[in-house]
C-alpha cells in the first residue's frame, strides 16, 4: 500500500535517477513477495500486483472476483478471473496460497505442476497428504531419486521434499527486537549507570547511534564500543543489531545522550580519552617550562646592580 520510494532507503535517493530507483524497489518488492508467498483470499490488491505473473489491473480483477464469488477453494479457480489466462496462471500459481482450501497442496509453495511428483511421494509414504505435510521423519526415510523423472529432475523433487516437511514456512530469518526497559520511556528517566538494550541505527566513523527507547538516540562513542582499540566502528556494530549500552551521561537540555558497550566500568573517560592504539609511542609528559636563564651574564648583571645605587 505504500510506494516503495516512500520508504526512506538513503540519504542520497533523491540524487540518482528517479526511474532506475523505482525499477530497483520495484524488483527488490516482486523478489520478498515471491519468497514468502501471498495468501490469495486475503491478500489486497497492492499486494497481488507484486506477485510474478500478476499486474495492477489482473490484481484489481482477482479481488473483484473474489469479493463477487466468494473466497477461492483451489487455484484452478484462479483461471475463472477474467483475463487470467494460462500462461499468467503457470507464473503466479506458485506464489499464491490457499488456506484450508480442498486440494491441501494449494497451501504450499509446490507449484500446481509438480503436484504428480507430490502425489507420488504421498502414495510412496503411505499416508494422508495432511498427515504427511509436516512429518519431517517420514519424509526422510523416502529416497529423492526414486521420484526423478517425467520431465521432474532431482533439484525439483529436493525442493517438493523440503517444502513438503515444512510446508509453508516462512524463508526470512527470524527477526530479533530490542526490548526496552520498562519506565524508561523519555530521557529525562535516564540515568548515569543504567544498562539497557537498544537497537543499533547508524554508524559512524566516530560511533554508533542507538535508539533505547527514549525518542532520542544516544550515542556510543568509538572510544567506548569495546574493551580494545578500535578503528572502524564497522567492525564491531552494524544497523540493526541488538546491543547492550551503559548509560554514561544524559544532558535533557542539548538532548545527548552518551553511551558504552565497554563490559568494564572502571576507566569509563569521555569520548576524547581512547586508549592509544596498540604499539603507538607513549605521549611525553607535559612538563612546566622554566624561564630562560638571564642572557646578560655576570657582568650585565653587576653593571644592573651598579645603576640602582646612583
Amino acid at each position: 500500500k505504500v510506494d516503495p520510494k516512500a520508504i526512506g532507503v538513503g540519504q542520497y535517493q533523491h540524487d540518482v535517477d528517479q526511474g532506475a530507483l523505482s525499477r530497483a524497489l520495484e524488483t527488490v518488492v516482486e523478489d520478498a513477495v515471491n519468497a514468502v508467498g501471498v495468501d490469495v483470499n486475503t491478500a489486497s490488491a497492492a499486494l497481488l500486483s507484486h506477485v510474478s505473473g500478476i499486474g495492477p489491473s489482473l490484481a484489481e480483477a482477482i479481488v473483484a472476483h473474489r469479493d463477487a464469488q466468494g473466497p477461492f477453494k483451489t487455484r484452478r479457480k484462479l483461471l475463472d478471473v477474467p483475463r487470467l489466462g494460462p500462461k499468467a496462471f503457470e507464473q503466479c500459481a506458485g506464489f499464491l496460497r490457499i488456506r484450508d482450501g480442498a486440494e491441501p497442496l494449494d497451501a504450499s509453495a509446490v507449484h500446481p505442476e509438480s503436484y504428480p511428483v507430490a502425489k507420488k511421494i504421498v502414495a510412496a509414504a503411505a499416508k494422508d497428504v495432511r498427515a504427511l505435510m509436516g512429518d519431517s521423519a517420514t519424509l526422510k526415510t523416502l529416497d529423492p531419486n526414486r521420484f526423478v523423472g517425467d520431465g521432474f529432475g532431482l533439484p525439483t523433487v529436493k525442493d517438493i521434499l523440503t517444502e513438503l516437511e515444512k510446508p509453508g514456512r516462512d524463508p526470512r530469518p527470524a527477526f530479533r527486537t530490542a526490548t526496552f526497559a520498562d519506565g524508561v520511556d523519555e530521557i529525562g528517566d535516564l540515568k548515569p549507570g543504567m544498562m539497557l538494550e537498544g537497537t543499533v541505527t547508524n554508524v559512524a566513523a566516530f560511533g554508533a547511534f542507538v535508539d533505547i527507547g527514549v525518542h532520542q538516540d544516544g550515542l556510543v562513542h568509538v572510544s567506548q564500543l569495546a574493551d580494545r582499540f578500535v578503528k572502524d566502528p564497522a567492525e564491531v556494530v552494524k544497523a540493526g543489531q541488538v546491543v547492550r549500552v551503559r548509560v554514561l551521561e544524559v544532558d535533557p537540555k542539548r538532548k545527548r545522550i552518551s553511551l558504552s558497550m565497554k563490559s568494564k566500568t572502571e576507566d569509563e573517560g569521555r569520548p576524547s580519552q581512547q586508549a592509544p592504539r596498540p604499539g603507538a609511542a607513549p605521549r611525553p609528559e607535559r612538563r612546566e617550562a622554566k624561564p630562560p636563564a638571564d642572557a646578560r651574564g655576570a657582568f650585565g648583571a653587576a653593571l644592573a646592580d651598579a645603576m640602582k645605587r646612583r
